[in-house]
This record gives C-alpha cells, sequence and structure tokens, in this order.
C-alpha cells in the first residue's frame, strides 16, 4: 500500500482495494504456461487491478509491487518449532508425504522457504502432475511412491472439497480435518473420520486410530 501510495499518488483507500482485487484474482487464476509464466501472470493480476481502479500504464510499478508483495510472503512463510518437533516424531513410526495443489514454481518455492524438505519422506506437487486433489490417481501416485497401500494411509488436510474428499476418493484407512475455524459445521461434506482444529493434535488421533 505505502509503494501505490508514494509511487503512483494513490489515496489509502484506493491502494486497499488495488490489494484486494490483486488478492481476488490470485483466487481465481487460471495460468497456461504456453503463454507466460506464473510471475508474469500476478505481475498482470496488480497492472489490471490498477487499471480498473485508475486508467493508465503501470507496468514497472505492477513489477515492483509483485516482487515486493512475493518476497515479503515467501519470508513470513515457516514452519514452528513445535510442528518441526511433532514431525520429526512422527517419522520415527510412520512415513510421511507433503501433497500439495497448485503451480510448480510457486508450491517449490513456498516449500523451499518453509524448510519443509528434511520433515517428509517425499514431496508431491500437484501441478506437476495430470490431475491434482481430489482425483484419486494422485493420491494413489502418493501411495505408490511411498510403497504402502490406500488402506493403510490417512489424509490430514485444512481443505474438505480437496484433501478429504481426495482421501474418500481414494479408499484411504482415514480423513482428518483440520478445521482452523471456530465454527464446526453440524454436517460437513464430506464428511471426515475425525476433526482437529491444530495440527498439533495429530499424534493423539493417529495413536487412537492405530
Amino acid at each position: 500500500m505505502k509503494l501505490l501510495i508514494d509511487k503512483n499518488g494513490y489515496k489509502k483507500e484506493q491502494a486497499r482495494i488495488i490489494c484486494d482485487k490483486f488478492q481476488a484474482k490470485l483466487l481465481h487464476e487460471a495460468l497456461d504456461p504456453s503463454k507466460m509464466t506464473i510471475d508474469d501472470l500476478r505481475v498482470l493480476h496488480w497492472e489490471e487491478a490498477m487499471q480498473e481502479i485508475r486508467p493508465g500504464e503501470y507496468k514497472d510499478v505492477a513489477r515492483e509491487c509483485y516482487t515486493l508483495w512475493k518476497s515479503r510472503r515467501l519470508h513470513l512463510m515457516t514452519l514452528s518449532e513445535s510442528t518441526k518437533d511433532m514431525l520429526i516424531e512422527l517419522r520415527k513410526s510412520v512415513l510421511l508425504l507433503l501433497l500439495t495443489n497448485g503451480d510448480r514454481q510457486v508450491q517449490r518455492e513456498k516449500i523451499e522457504a518453509c524448510g519443509a524438505t528434511p520433515f517428509f519422506d517425499a514431496i508431491v506437487v500437484g501441478g506437476e502432475h495430470t490431475e491434482e486433489k481430489p482425483a484419486s490417481s494422485i493420491f494413489l501416485h502418493c501411495c505408490n511412491l511411498l510403497g504402502v497401500k490406500p488402506e493403510d494411509c490417512v489424509m490430514v488436510g485444512d481443505n474438505l472439497d480437496t484433501d478429504i474428499q481426495g482421501g474418500v476418493n481414494a479408499g484411504l484407512k482415514a480423513t482428518i480435518w483440520i478445521n482452523k475455524s471456530a465454527f464446526l459445521p453440524s454436517n460437513p461434506c464430506p464428511v471426515p473420520h475425525c476433526i482437529i482444529h491444530s495440527v498439533l493434535e495429530l499424534p493423539g488421533v493417529l495413536k487412537d486410530l492405530q
């Protein structure tokens, strides 16, 4: 917002709206890798957001906004020490695989930024495959990577539509939904086998499932 106000003379409320518009475009973006990179697409999001407030040429400042947003975002992506400790303990008794949807470049950058790789036996990025969550194919691919059967696997995730539905589609032993909201729907769909409010509750739930 400061960059938009200082460099382009936007008022505070206009700068806030531009940032909100950029965020909305992120949620509905569709990348065609044959036409542009994810970085170019997100620079375009900033440029279009500014043009929707005030017509003009904003490519340079749009790239600056994107660079600042991206670097700050990656800097803030960290694993807490308690989460690291939990993963270390879990790996003593179970195999861990990280499965994430999204563009290859974006997801790999986030994985590197938070230093997740040493805590998992394998990492699978949906954007590197034909299908993503909730398609059963990518869950079965994960099982094959670890050399385990679907009925011996548990899916843990915070998204009912992709994580939990995908686990159900693939016939996994159980699905655990991390509901970080204080609100608990009376009839979640799909229905997870277990509901927790923090990933740190996971060891206890896995012990019960065994």
